[in-house]
């Protein structure tokens, strides 16, 4: 069974700058991980270039999707150039689902709450291949999986 990545960044407010997410997948599926992406599913709801179109988008249900996708990764992987309320949101559900998570973080003093819900922080997009090479190594060494949450 492959092991899965979340890939989590920085949406609102980057809606045409998305390609940090091409270089993400390229470096795990060559670290041999299947990639989990909400953009790919998402995208056409940020496509709204009005006023007030985030209003219109059905948050609740596309949340939802992204939640029960973190808990059938085995890692997050969260992009974090800037803060985002949505990356941060989602590296706290995967610390507290027990996933792995690893920031790939470009914040000069960021925030405690991204450092204690990190367990690897790089502060390079390139250094993340050798976080996952590490991961992926210490995984088979232990036989370690993620814990199935009980809801």
């Amino acid at each position: 069974m492959s092991k899965k990545v979340f890939v989590s960044g920085p949406i609102q407010g980057m809606e045409t700058d998305q390609s940090y997410r091409d270089v993400i997948r390229a470096i795990c599926v060559r670290c041999g991980f299947e990639v989990v992406d909400p953009w790919e599913r998402e995208m056409v709801l940020y496509s709204g270039s009005e006023l007030g179109w985030w209003n219109r988008v059905p948050a609740e249900d596309f949340i939802k999707r992204d939640l029960e996708d973190i808990k059938r990764c085995d890692i997050l992987v969260a992009y974090l150039p800037k803060i985002s309320a949505g990356t941060c949101m989602e590296l706290f559900y995967a610390k507290l689902s027990g996933r792995k998570t690893i920031s790939i973080c470009m914040i000069n003093n960021p925030s405690p709450w991204i450092v204690v819900h990190s367990d690897v922080i790089v502060g390079a997009i390139w250094e993340l291949e050798q976080a996952l090479k590490e991961e992926s190594i210490a995984r088979d060494s232990s036989g370690d999986q993620h814990p199935e949450n009980e809801d």
